[in-house]
């Protein structure tokens, strides 16, 4: 019987899909998703490649799986970084910035984008898991209309082109001032979009 990593089966499952997640990302990052096999990940992980099956069928479920699990957890820690901020001019600031620190889940590997390695049913549900940043996004512009910070607008047609304008972006990967002075623009311009006040450099 195969050892249990933590407590209980709950969260030796869980452990498990973290080391395959984890072990994913790393080779992605080395010979791109087509260049790996499920094999490949089960030996980086340290688990039987029979463990994997137990967790995702196929390469293109723990693909999902990683999306979605990664899409998750940077949904709640930027609600929880905004939590802390009132005024929704400096939330959409916030929100900018950090679309803009955001590792690139679909492009760490070489090749191709990773959702264009995806089937469409499964494009479908990681455009579902996008959705939770979106509605972020909604919130913000909403409060912010509703304070009059923003003016009036059809969000159906700025949240997409604003979160279209933050993933197309090609900012410097270095940090330094050409970096932040990219990201104080797309700043700005984010800003001007949506209709909010923006100081006028001296």
């Amino acid at each position: 019987m195969p050892k249990i990593i933590g407590g209980s089966l709950h969260e030796h499952r869980e452990q498990t899909r973290l080391r395959l997640f984890s072990a994913l990302s790393t080779l992605m990052s080395e010979r791109g998703f087509d260049g790996i096999t499920l094999a490949d990940i089960a030996a980086a992980a340290g688990v039987g490649r029979t463990a994997v099956y137990n967790h995702f069928p196929d390469k293109e479920a723990l693909l999902l799986g990683f999306i979605t699990h990664e899409t998750e957890q940077y949904a709640a820690g930027l609600q929880a970084s905004l939590d802390d901020i009132d005024d929704p001019v400096e939330q959409l600031r916030a929100y900018v910035r950090a679309q803009a620190s955001l590792t690139r889940v679909y492009h760490v590997a070489p090749g191709p984008e990773l959702r264009s390695v995806l089937s469409r049913g499964a494009q479908q549900r990681v455009r579902e898991h996008v959705g939770v940043v979106e509605q972020i996004l909604r919130r913000i512009l909403a409060a912010g209309i509703e304070s009059g910070a923003f003016p009036e607008q059809d969000l159906d047609t700025t949240v997409p082109l604003v979160n279209a304008c933050l993933s197309g972006r090609n900012l410097p990967d270095v940090d330094g001032p050409d970096r932040e002075r990219a990201v104080g623009q797309t700043e700005t311009f984010v800003l001007r979009a949506v209709g909010a006040p923006v100081p006028v450099a001296a």
